[in-house]
């Protein structure tokens, strides 16, 4: 087809002994927004790593342009017009715009760097995708979409054809998907060929043209996208059909108390909030951006005071000052943002699985044995069904769902009796999404106390028993999942309708 501007063919590629990918292809044609989908560990974000030369193939054929190319770098890609703007920002964040978008390419005038140009052109680029920034702002007073706008520009000043974008909305609102979206728009207009890389269905029908599927490291299909449903998709993907897209709940809540929160209270916060858990529930909490969910886990593990309040685990109180008092106490907290506060990215599977839990796997004098740590480890690598050649692999070389089995393994290891998931499946496919409800669901079965934090209202409504709705730092509604639905969540989430109006207002 004469629209065709890249084709990649039988690609392989494999890391220490693990074969990544086996026999990939795809092809990309101008004016196109091409998903690649597969579950975590697929091979999608590694295929365009080895086409943009962070990775070199082992073996296969990329044609450019009706030539063979072979990228010795990212920027040898990008000077050839393609672009790849990462899951995670690659911005330096004390710099300003136009300086992280002309970063090592400075304009320059007598040999030193005119700042004037590099703004105007800065400015210029901005404004031909309108994208609502100041070439003087600096990047760490910018919103997370603001930043991922900045990227979107920084990929575009190189006179880009093709644009790749790996989980670009993760850290989005709906409102700023919106705006990510009508930029997609114009670039396909302008004759862009772009790659998408999500997990999330319900983008891919609004923006997506094509579509290849992966599983395994391995080419599955490739198809229209409005000619395959997505019952389709996710039975390719996973090789089997999830009629149910969440587990069958093995166990119901019981009368005993697990925990108590009565009157936790943080100033300009959050409003006193009271509420029990269950042994045998799971306690969803949900709310729209600035809600407070987050600021509120925070607090019951300590890494925020709490100005007041009283929490009782097991009908004894406990006093938490700092996260360790919380660990201490049986409580754990899995961070919405698991590589920032969640793993040692740089550190192996057996390092971050025993972290937590150091004096289970050293004798009295506090040196670590190496074979309790080596057998704890694997005890959870299998528990966990993580995939990993050895426990030695690095954490940043596994995909998404790996990862967050990780720390679900670790706080497993610490015999952790109340759970706090923060957006827990964020950026997880279908398939690993499945697996971490199912280890949701064992754990409440165990009598471990599970509080779900999330803003997908499915999710709620499909593992939780209760659900704590929140609407700027104040409880609006505690509801029976069973006995409600998306909209009536969404009035209370919205304040149309409130349980609580008689309580306190949040202090200013």
């Amino acid at each position: 087809m004469s629209n065709q501007v890249l084709t990649m063919q039988g690609i392989y590629k494999s890391f220490t002994g693990v074969q990544a990918l086996s026999d990939v292809s795809m092809t990309l044609r101008k004016g196109e927004v091409h998903a690649l989908m597969g579950e975590n560990g697929a091979g999608k974000s590694t295929l365009m790593k080895v086409l943009i030369g962070v990775h070199q193939a082992d073996s296969g054929t990329i044609i450019y342009k009706n030539k063979p190319i072979n990228f010795d770098s990212v920027l040898d890609a990008q000077r050839q017009g393609i672009s790849m703007i990462f899951q995670e920002l690659n911005l330096i964040p004390h710099l300003s715009v136009a300086e992280n978008i002309f970063f090592a390419r400075e304009p320059l005038k007598h040999g030193i760097i005119n700042s004037k140009k590099m703004e105007h052109d800065a400015a210029q680029l901005l404004s031909i995708f309108d994208i609502d920034v100041k070439p003087s702002d600096i990047i760490n007073t910018l919103s997370v979409a603001k930043q991922q706008m900045v990227e979107i520009a920084k990929a575009l000043s190189f006179d880009v054809e093709v644009l790749i974008m790996d989980e670009p909305t993760s850290a989005l609102t709906e409102r700023e998907i919106e705006k990510l979206f009508a930029l997609v728009d114009k670039l396909r207009a302008k004759g862009l060929a772009i790659v998408y890389i999500s997990h999330r269905m319900d983008e891919l029908k609004r923006i997506c043209d094509h579509i290849t599927i992966f599983r395994d490291g391995a080419y599955v299909s490739d198809h229209v996208f409005s000619d395959i449903s997505m019952d389709e998709i996710i039975s390719k993907m996973v090789g089997r059909s999830l009629d149910n897209h969440f587990p069958k709940r093995s166990c119901k809540p019981t009368e005993e108390l697990v925990m108590s929160v009565m009157n936790a209270y943080r100033n300009g916060v959050f409003a006193p909030l009271n509420f029990d858990l269950l042994k045998g529930e799971i306690l969803a909490v949900t709310g729209l951006v600035g809600a407070k969910r987050t600021e509120l886990a925070r607090a019951l593990f300590g890494a925020d005071k709490l100005d007041e309040g009283d929490i009782f685990i097991h009908g004894k109180q406990i006093h938490i000052r700092n996260p360790k008092d919380a660990i201490k106490a049986g409580l754990a907290y899995l961070s919405e943002d698991r590589k920032l506060n969640g793993i040692a990215v740089k550190m192996s599977i057996k390092e971050n699985m025993t972290m937590p839990s150091m004096d289970k796997v050293s004798n009295r004098w506090g040196l670590i044995s190496a074979p309790q740590e080596q057998v704890a480890s694997e005890t959870f690598i299998n528990k966990m069904d993580i995939k990993t050649p050895t426990i030695e692999q690095l954490v940043n070389n596994l995909s998404g769902g790996n990862q967050q089995k990780v720390v679900i393994g670790k706080w497993l290891f610490r015999d952790a009796r109340v759970m706090i998931f923060d957006e827990p499946t964020r950026g997880i496919d279908v398939g690993a999404k499945y697996a971490i409800y199912q280890l949701l669901d064992e754990l409440a079965a165990q009598g471990v106390g599970v509080i779900m934090i999330s803003s997908e209202l499915p999710e709620v409504l499909g593992m939780s028993d209760r659900v704590i709705v929140m609407k700027e730092g104040k409880m609006t509604g505690m509801l029976a999942t069973k006995d409600t639905n998306q909209e009536e969540i969404m009035q209370y989430a919205t304040g149309v309708k409130d349980m609580f109006e008689h309580d306190m207002e949040l202090a200013s």
